[in-house]
């Protein structure tokens, strides 16, 4: 079963006003709207899976995740990672978490909201006031918004990784980025480790198909490339394994919205 939402795209949607998705009653056929205001200019639809009823067979994780403030994950399940500062959230984030679900097959999607970027030299906003904005732009039942990153000590992705894989020893992780982060994929630390100990889905994004097509990672891992149409496939993959999606794209990035002042730091 898909929902649909009908999402008003916005010049910052970090800073608007997010209403629920209405839930469908027994006989109607009433779509699920999620409106961001007040920044409105267009209109995009975005379509993701419904929520997955959770086998009784799939035991939880320990609770101490709950206690130390990190999210709970069930043996098996397919989980994408989208990390990055969030410095606002907008709707492109929205956007490319809903395709993750539906086209990777995925279970969850938890955003790991990052204290700071280390390939970046501003600091960004409070990380108190960026989770509360990705809360108010990721209102779905199947994604979390996390600071997994600040509660482990991590710094870097491989870090963050290695924390989660021991932490959860049974979930099958992806790591989610868009197409301008592989570009420069191999100034990341460890980026190579990146690659060969959970799958990464890499979404197009305008004008960076290309460099992320002839990037020095895209080189490296070039045979271990799954075809779009076995995207779905990626979860179960044995790394290395990356796939690289084409899908609807939104123009809009958290670097824009801030260079026209309507998030300030």
């Amino acid at each position: 079963m898909t929902r649909t939402w009908d999402i008003e795209r916005p010049v910052a949607c970090a800073l608007g006003d997010l209403g629920t998705p209405r839930r469908r009653r027994p006989g109607r056929d009433v779509p699920n709207t999620l409106a961001v205001r007040p920044f409105c200019r267009t209109t995009i639809r975005l379509t993701g899976m419904a929520e997955t009823p959770q086998r009784p067979d799939m035991p939880s994780e320990p609770t101490g995740h709950m206690r130390a403030g990190l999210p709970r994950a069930r043996s098996g399940q397919r989980i994408g990672l989208l990390g990055g500062s969030f410095d606002p959230p907008h709707a492109g984030h929205v956007h490319i978490t809903l395709e993750a679900l539906k086209r990777f097959r995925l279970d969850r999607v938890w955003w790991l909201v990052s204290p700071g970027n280390p390939l970046k030299p501003d600091s960004p906003a409070a990380i108190e006031r960026r989770m509360a904005a990705a809360r108010a732009v990721m209102d779905h039942p199947r994604v979390a918004i996390t600071d997994i990153e600040r509660r482990m000590g991590t710094r870097y992705t491989a870090e963050t990784l290695d924390g989660l894989r021991a932490r959860y020893r049974n979930v099958r992780f992806v790591w989610l980025m868009g197409a301008d982060n592989l570009a420069s994929f191999h100034r990341w630390q460890q980026w190579q480790r990146i690659f060969d100990i959970v799958p990464v889905g890499i979404f197009a994004r305008p004008s960076s198909r290309v460099a992320a097509r002839t990037s020095p990672a895209a080189a490296r891992y070039r045979k271990a490339q799954l075809a779009g149409r076995s995207a779905s496939l990626l979860p179960q993959a044995r790394p290395p394994a990356w796939c690289f999606v084409n899908v609807p794209m939104v123009n809009l990035s958290s670097s824009d919205i801030r260079a026209r002042g309507e998030w300030l730091r």
